[in-house]
């Protein structure tokens, strides 16, 4: 048996504007048509005797997780929720415990939610090619046979081929570029994709033998895990003492039973903008644009236009993404710089590093459209038979206007329907619920007013989704 362990508890804050601490990279559909989480999935799938995954994911994304596989028509074995991230070594920890817990030793393949690989076959002989090796109790990672000295990678090297793989002689970091240019005519090294093949007993009896403090935090933060909905929810004051440590240092580094699988394909991470110019589709200028994009004496640079009309002139090797609330303008040369920003808006206590102007919910969605001192306008997007949670606010007042759709009301202890067109005032303190009990989703515009407009101002009484008093 296969169980594809998906880790999806990265931010990519490399990726922003786009990408954001609520909605990261690997929730995007920047390749295809699906994000990168739902490739990931389906590209497990077509491995032979793969099962349902097991998603590791941080506890703020877990509706997201759970809507894009319920997209796929897709059940997942488990989503085991973090209750703060502690890197790739307790994540598996815990995803190999729950799976020896459901009665088999199986093999675990360990991939991260944000690749872009488009050579499937590829993938999948690869993988099928050493699942003798891994049965046997090696400890495989795949390394991606570099096409280029890549410094924005780090690398692994190959001693000699024992057959299919080669032992790992080390794993290095991202070299500067000359050392790049070594690895790659020498031969012996290869990228280090993060991807793992390993028996689930094997990778926590070699955890136990060098990591033995992350395998006790890991077994007491799992051993009192609670069920919460579809959700494994993680004993929070246990996992939060787990050291934090990488698959790599914590083991790989240390056994004598770590191969490494070369993978030849097209591969990326999609870790910066140029990297995801480089996936991308060119035109004959060599630009990669994305949206409503116009350009003019404009080369090798990479446009994305999410909400408006993007033009560009007379400009080389560039990136320019243009999102609902915020513009970057950067030179490819400088973005992995980008997280630099980043740092800078948190520091400056601005929303923009968190959060879009639009807002997934278990429920739907909001795009505030309009906000100031004590007001604040919202299209909120309602999917057919959800609902919002039995609540009130202290401090603010609600104006509901339907424009598409039915509406459920509780007000109070009115129940009633609205339909397009028509509108209800929701008073400070008045306890209230939206439903959608059609088969559209419902559409309303929200005008806020009051002296305190944040989403912290909810108070709980009832939810579907097992919320607490917080968003």
């Amino acid at each position: 048996m296969l169980v594809p362990v998906v880790l999806s508890g990265g931010t990519g804050s490399r990726l922003w504007p786009l990408s954001r601490e609520i909605h990261p990279k690997q929730f995007l559909s920047l390749a295809n048509s699906r994000s990168l989480l739902q490739n990931t999935v389906l590209r497990a799938q077509h491995l032979p005797g793969a099962t349902a995954p097991v998603v590791v994911c941080n506890e703020t994304h877990r509706f997201l997780v759970a809507e894009q596989l319920h997209s796929l028509a897709l059940s997942p074995a488990a989503i085991i929720l973090e209750p703060v991230g502690r890197n790739t070594a307790p994540a598996v920890a815990v995803a190999a415990l729950h799976s020896l817990e459901q009665g088999e030793d199986p093999l675990l393949l360990v991939l991260p939610a944000d690749h872009v690989i488009t050579e499937q076959d590829a993938f999948c002989n690869t993988v099928t090619a050493v699942l003798g090796h891994a049965e046997a109790g090696k400890l495989i990672t795949f390394g991606i046979v570099p096409r280029s000295p890549e410094t924005g990678y780090g690398y692994i090297k190959a001693g000699p081929a024992d057959g299919t793989v080669s032992p790992v002689e080390r794993f290095v970091e991202k070299p500067d570029q000359d050392t790049a240019r070594q690895y790659v005519a020498s031969g012996h090294y290869y990228w280090n994709s993060g991807m793992f093949l390993f028996r689930a007993s094997r990778f926590l009896e070699e955890l136990e033998l060098f990591s033995p403090a992350i395998l006790a935090a890991c077994r007491q933060a799992y051993a009192t895990h609670q069920r919460d909905l579809d959700f494994l929810r993680l004993e929070r004051d246990a996992f939060t003492t787990c050291p934090s440590d990488s698959i790599d240092y914590a083991i790989m580094e240390k056994t004598a039973d770590a191969v490494v699988k070369p993978l030849d394909v097209a591969w990326s991470d999609i870790g910066s903008w140029s990297a995801l110019w480089e996936v991308g589709e060119h035109d004959a200028n060599g630009n990669s644009l994305r949206g409503d994009v116009v350009t003019l004496a404009t080369r090798d640079s990479y446009v994305y236009s999410s909400d408006r009309l993007v033009a560009t002139l007379g400009v080389d090797d560039l990136i320019v993404i243009e999102t609902s609330d915020a513009v970057l303008v950067a030179h490819k040369s400088q973005v992995q710089d980008v997280k630099q920003i980043v740092t800078r808006l948190q520091e400056e206590q601005r929303p923009e590093y968190r959060t879009h102007r639009k807002v997934y919910r278990p429920w739907g969605s909001y795009d505030s459209i309009d906000t100031a001192a004590r007001f604040q306008v919202k299209h909120i997007t309602v999917n057919p038979g959800a609902s919002l949670s039995l609540q009130m606010h202290h401090h603010r007042a609600e104006h509901w206007t339907v424009v598409r759709g039915t509406a459920r009301v509780t007000r109070g202890d009115e129940v009633f329907l609205l339909s397009e067109n028509q509108s209800t005032y929701i008073p400070v303190g008045t306890l209230h619920r939206l439903e959608n009990p059609g088969k559209i989703p419902l559409e309303l515009i929200e005008v806020q007013s009051g002296s305190y407009l944040e989403e912290d101002d909810i108070v709980r009484f009832d939810d579907a989704y097992g919320r607490q008093s917080t968003p």
